[in-house]
């Protein structure tokens, strides 16, 4: 799906959303002190950074505070925040990061900027493209806290050397095959997802390589 009409579908969502947005502000300023939104440093087109917008799910820190992965048995993670994870209401959002051009609806998920590694060739065929609020990678690893394990030391590691690789040669297979019919699918699989764990269906409606790293 190009660009320009994921944009204008985004704009379009977004002034639909923008009173469900507001509500949940509300509610997370009443359970927690602290700003309703959290700006996140992640990876966008060509390399640069961008602010990604979020509902914050987390009590209120410095943002060099605590670990950069969440697991399952986060404490910073306050009762709403659980609840606007498990439907990924936070990112609704996001949507002002589409209607600005920073982000697609549909593309590889953005990365922060710790994990990105620009040597590496497959690092750079991913991240140099421009990030979706959900993808391929985002639905295979819609409960990612699950795969994280619940050990916050251990979690880093295992994001970097298990979870990061995965994701990005799924990335990068659907960047070799993306197409209109394809991005329509993620999008309905996304619903799909939000609904109930299970709820996707494994496999897209790509041709081309099966192996997302060739």
């Amino acid at each position: 799906m190009p660009d320009t009409a994921q944009r204008a579908l985004g704009v379009l969502a977004l002034l639909t959303a923008c009173p469900l947005i507001a509500m949940l502000a509300v509610l997370v300023r009443l359970e927690s002190p602290g700003p309703a939104l959290f700006l996140a440093d992640r990876i966008g087109r060509d390399g640069r950074r961008f602010r990604c917008v979020k509902l914050r799910t987390m009590r209120w820190q410095p943002a060099s505070a605590g670990p950069a992965i969440t697991t399952r048995s986060d404490d910073r993670v306050t009762r709403l925040g659980r609840l606007l994870r498990r439907f990924r209401l936070d990112e609704l959002p996001q949507l002002i990061n589409v209607a600005k051009g920073e982000m697609n609806l549909v593309g590889p998920r953005p990365e922060d900027p710790r994990y990105v590694d620009f040597a590496d060739p497959l690092h750079r065929f991913v991240f140099m493209a421009k990030p979706g609020i959900t993808g391929l990678a985002q639905l295979t690893f819609v409960d990612e806290a699950r795969w994280l394990g619940d050990n916050p030391d251990d979690a880093d590691r295992r994001y970097r050397e298990s979870v990061l690789p995965q994701k990005l040669a799924i990335d990068a297979r659907y960047l070799r095959v993306r197409s209109w019919r394809l991005d329509a699918w993620i999008l309905g699989q996304t619903v799909r997802a939000v609904l109930g764990p299970g709820s996707a269906t494994p496999d897209p409606p790509v041709s081309g390589p099966t192996d997302p790293t060739t």
